[in-house]
């Protein structure tokens, strides 16, 4: 099967949606099909062009048996909501041009955000007569509106109708979590045609040491004998990181603990200088990681952190908390009580919950675990057990191609075989 992926952010990026769109690509390729990703030049979480990629409107890769189709688009310095429209306005224009010309697919998967992909996959689907999966990581218009990110109701409600015809058009609507897809079936949408494709968690995040190592890393970075509360990923306006460092405060006499924010965003810059005023030596601030030094930070860390502004519920799920249970690692959660990332941390008995934007709560949480050494390991354990049950990379990626393969035979055999898998089939062979 012929099949080209549209969405803005694939790899080196690696944090985010890149990530899993790289392995959805790379793992389909693998499995025998004809895979090209038509996507942005690299940018996340820096929100900065990266070296190598500035100045070239359009590139082609070849990386592990997937082509990339790279085009420039708009990156803002500063990340306001205007600057962002532009930002994501400039890679809907391109990637149309880039793709419009290309040989036609047997099916067209849409990564979302940015929504606007929506009309692309709307307007290619139909100038090909192909079939178009919708693949929602964050019901935008949603967020923007909860997180007060865009308070103009016309651009809000010319969002909501990108939003309903993308989903209407779309042979498939896939997203993360199972409160995320009933969000999206109350838009109106069949229920049955919106499905889950959950996040996975690397191999090697279940082979990181459960207990914490005091090893090369925290010799590194001078952090032996200290003990870590890791933030680690993307600093945006959903993260409420603020919340962490009132925390640090609260618990500044306890000379042990320190916070370590690694990672980068459009809001680190405004943290760091906030830190700084507040004269807090318990916070550091940290770049983002590659693959191996991210494990062995997971190594050192003594639990993660997870917050989101109180407004967030269940437009969004973040893949660090799949990343922190594969680990082996308790989760404290700073969350709105309703949202999936409480839920998932309580089904789970992997840590703790405090309210969104509560400091002192925080502070409390991070202490006891701070305090408990058997506490930590078992809620540890149970979070790893949790993503093993949840997020296995080789049931979870069977299963999304099963669903591609099952919409592509029904809506015509075009250049390959028509499927008859179901749901949850784990095809028994690659030649597809």
């Amino acid at each position: 099967m012929r099949i080209l992926v549209l969405g803005i952010n694939y790899w080196p990026d690696l944090t985010g949606i890149a990530p899993f769109t790289t392995g959805r690509c790379e793992y389909l390729a693998a499995r025998g099909h004809e895979v090209t990703v038509c996507t942005g030049v690299p940018y996340y979480p820096e929100w900065r062009i990266a070296d190598g990629y500035r100045g070239r409107l359009w590139s082609r890769e070849q990386r592990n048996g997937v082509t990339i189709l790279r085009n420039w688009l708009y990156v803002p310095q500063q990340v306001t909501s205007l600057q962002r429209i532009f930002h994501e306005a400039s890679f809907f224009a391109l990637s149309l041009q880039r793709i419009m010309f290309r040989r036609r697919p047997d099916l067209l998967m849409v990564i979302s955000p940015p929504l606007a992909l929506g009309l692309t996959g709307a307007l290619i689907s139909r100038t090909w007569r192909i079939p178009y999966v919708f693949h929602v990581e964050d019901v935008q218009p949603d967020a923007a509106a909860d997180l007060g990110m865009l308070a103009n109701r016309r651009i809000l409600k010319f969002l909501y109708a990108i939003e309903r015809l993308s989903y209407r058009r779309a042979a498939l609507v896939s997203t993360l979590t199972e409160a995320m897809r009933r969000r999206i079936a109350a838009k109106g949408i069949d229920d049955g045609k919106v499905k889950i494709f959950a996040p996975w968690a690397q191999p090697e995040l279940f082979a990181v040491p459960s207990t914490r190592k005091d090893g090369l890393f925290r010799r590194r970075y001078g952090l032996e004998g200290r003990f870590i509360a890791l933030h680690s990923g993307n600093i945006g306006v959903k993260q409420g990181l603020d919340v962490v460092l009132h925390a640090a405060r609260h618990t500044a006499a306890q000379d042990q603990i320190v916070y370590l924010i690694v990672g980068d965003g459009a809001m680190r810059g405004r943290l760091e200088a906030q830190a700084g005023t507040m004269g807090l030596s318990n916070v550091r601030f940290m770049n983002i990681l590659p693959s191996d030094e991210y494990l062995e930070l997971l190594a050192a860390a003594d639990l993660c952190l997870l917050t989101q502004q109180r407004t967030v519920s269940d437009f969004v799920f973040p893949s660090k908390v799949v990343s922190a249970l594969a680990a082996g690692r308790p989760l404290v959660a700073s969350a709105n009580p309703d949202s999936e990332v409480v839920n998932v941390v309580r089904q789970a008995d992997a840590g703790f919950v405090v309210p969104a934007e509560d400091p002192a709560a925080l502070a409390q949480a991070v202490g006891t675990l701070c305090r408990d050494e058997a506490l930590r390991a078992s809620r540890g354990a149970q979070g790893r057990a949790y993503a093993h049950r949840h997020w296995n990379r080789d049931r979870i990626l069977p299963i999304m191609e099963a669903q591609l393969l099952e919409v592509r035979g029904a809506n015509g055999s075009g250049g390959g075989r028509r499927a008859t898998l179901t749901a949850g089939t784990v095809p028994a062979s690659s030649e597809l």
